[in-house]
This record gives C-alpha cells, sequence and structure tokens, in this order.
C-alpha cells in the first residue's frame, strides 16, 4: 500500500479482483464493457490493449478512466466513433456515479467498451446513450471499496497472545494492517483515522485488552481499503 500526496482523505474505488464485464445489444450492435480497477494511467492503457487483442475484430475499443485520490486524471478516447459520442458519455458515467447517496468519488477506474457493428446506424444521440449505459449498466454489477489514507500504528507482543489481540481488535471493529512475525515478538498494525482523538481511543482500548501491557506506537499513513456495508 503506496502512500500517495492527496488533499484528500478517502475516495471509492473497485474492490480488488477480476475485470468486471457486462454486454449489451442495441439495434444488432454489440457493446460489451469491461471495468478494471486502474492505480495508474499505464494499467488503464494495458486493459485497453489487451482487449484489442483478444476483441482484434471489432470496429472500436473506446475507453475512459479516472486516477488518483483527487481524480485529477481524466482520459477518454471514441476510438473511430463520431467525436463526442463514446468516450466523453463514458466518462461522465465513470464521474457522476453516485457511491453513496449525493457523492460522485469513484476513482482509479478504467472503463473500455468494444464494439462489434450491427449494421443499424444509430446516430449521434443512440451512440451517446449506448455507451453511457453501458457503463452505468457495469458499475451497477461491482463491488466497491472504501479507500481511506489511514495512519498505521503497531503494537508489539508475545506470539503466544498475538492471535487472540488481532481476533479482540477486529471484534472491536478496528481495521488491521500487515502483521510481522519476530523471533521474540510478533507486530500487530491497525489502520486509524489519521487524528489524536481515535489514536487515543484505539491506545486506551489496547491497553485494556492487554491489562497495561501493550502500547500502540503510531508510524506512517497508507492508502487502505475498507469495505462498504
Amino acid at each position: 500500500m503506496q502512500e500517495q500526496d492527496s488533499r484528500t482523505t478517502a475516495y471509492t474505488t473497485l474492490a480488488a479482483g477480476p475485470d468486471v464485464r457486462h454486454e449489451l445489444e442495441i439495434k444488432r450492435s454489440r457493446f460489451i464493457t469491461v471495468l478494471r480497477r486502474a492505480g495508474t494511467e499505464d494499467d488503464a492503457r494495458d486493459l485497453v490493449a489487451s482487449l484489442r487483442r483478444e476483441f482484434h475484430d471489432a470496429r472500436h475499443h473506446c475507453s475512459a478512466f479516472i486516477i488518483g485520490p483527487d481524480r485529477d486524471v481524466q482520459r477518454s478516447s471514441d476510438d473511430g466513433e463520431p467525436s463526442g459520442t463514446a468516450g466523453i458519455p463514458m466518462l461522465e458515467a465513470l464521474a457522476k456515479r453516485e457511491t453513496m447517496p449525493g457523492v460522485a468519488d469513484l476513482s482509479d477506474v478504467s472503463a473500455v467498451v468494444v464494439r462489434y457493428f450491427g449494421g443499424v446506424l444509430l446516430g449521434t444521440g443512440g451512440l451517446v446513450r449506448a455507451y453511457s449505459e453501458s457503463v452505468s449498466s457495469a458499475l451497477a454489477a461491482v463491488s466497491m471499496v472504501r479507500r481511506s489514507r489511514l495512519r498505521i500504528c503497531s503494537t508489539a507482543v508475545p506470539p503466544g497472545s498475538a492471535g487472540r489481540l488481532e481476533n479482540d481488535l477486529r471484534a472491536a471493529g478496528f481495521v488491521m494492517g500487515e502483521t510481522s512475525y519476530g523471533g521474540r515478538d510478533t507486530v500487530l498494525r491497525v489502520a486509524l483515522p489519521d487524528e489524536p482523538a481515535s489514536i487515543e481511543a484505539a491506545a486506551e482500548r489496547l491497553r485494556s485488552l492487554t491489562a497495561g501491557t501493550a502500547m500502540l506506537t503510531p508510524e506512517g499513513t497508507e492508502w487502505v481499503d475498507v469495505l462498504l456495508p
């Protein structure tokens, strides 16, 4: 989990996993939408390249992506469709997708729509609706996570009690980070909101769970995936 410079402390993205695929048929044209989580422009462009190889006989491979916690990288391509009828509607479907009521913050996502022309012209308005609907329908089928910049805090405990303590912390609702196993101690890590009150509350809970023997040490911040309820 790499730390990124950003004004934003949380945004929504696709859950880690395989690409999501969704297909629509509109007036005999096939619109195959593929969504992928993409943390860089290279990741997003790799999706386009791979689908060009897979669907090499398709007429169009239109694309759009949004990258970064602040959503400051946004690109789209009509790939031969009339200007403004494919890439921009796809990008707007991503950018305007509400991940919570009144909140549109989806990022680190790449969308490609592969079109097989069915012989019937859709017209400018028809193409805009088709590409927008293709992406929106695919988004309705994905699992999403809240990606938050959290403060990582660690505690070193005897190996014999580490498993029980980790379970107790999870049961208390804490987001656990990476565990390190050493010869004398096991280091547990907890991901917390980066604010003093949250860190102190976690430290107090840790002391109560260990009869005051374990201390919580703040480390750096990391971007952490938190499953949406």
